[in-house]
């Protein structure tokens, strides 16, 4: 079980660095940390993260998005800690760069519970079920109002942060097979 309390000080906030090792490791580290989205109305968003991805896009067979989407590769193999943005059918997805400048890896948030704001979150996006809220990649993006002035900025920005989460033991992290994917599959965590 996930623990309730967490501070979504940006003094807390995971500086670009963190993100420089290897995106698996990465990745799993990040199950139980929190985004916090500052919108420009000066609401704070605050969400759990529970799923993520990690891609190696040198040695990954699944990371195709380098050679099929312009500018990918360069976005990609950026300054480590950076927002990226790529799209899937229209929908924004959340990356994050890992890997020293020059290797293209990244981390893809897959699915966040919300813990601070869901109304306001509710209303960037309105659903039915309670689940369907941000139980995927595009789904959060929209929650918590994530635009694409986003893209490229470090991390650790003052609208748009990571602050770590208490450690989940192994017990409380599955690793499974990478949704929808024939090759690469083994590198995906939930909580």
């Amino acid at each position: 079980m996930l623990y309730d309390v967490l501070d979504v000080n940006h003094a807390h906030a995971l500086k670009p660095d963190f993100f420089a090792g290897d995106p698996v490791e990465v990745a799993r580290s990040l199950i139980g940390a929190a985004l916090v989205r500052v919108l420009e109305d000066g609401a704070v968003l605050a969400a759990r993260i529970v799923e993520t991805e990690g891609y190696d896009c040198p040695r990954d067979p699944s990371c195709h998005v380098v050679a099929r989407l312009p500018g990918a590769a360069a976005a990609m193999g950026g300054e480590p800690g950076r927002v990226y943005f790529h799209h899937t059918y229209k929908q924004a997805l959340l990356n994050v760069t890992c890997r020293p400048m020059g290797i293209q890896a990244s981390i893809l948030i897959r699915a966040v519970q919300p813990l601070l704001g869901e109304e306001r979150m509710r209303e960037l996006r309105p659903v039915k079920r309670p689940t369907d809220l941000s139980n995927g990649p595009a789904k959060l993006v929209t929650a918590l109002g994530l635009t694409e002035e986003l893209k490229g900025q470090p991390i650790n920005g003052p609208a748009f942060y990571i602050v770590p989460g208490e450690a989940l033991a192994e017990s409380q992290v599955e690793t499974t097979s990478r949704v929808g994917l024939r090759r690469g599959q083994s590198c995906r965590g939930a909580s």
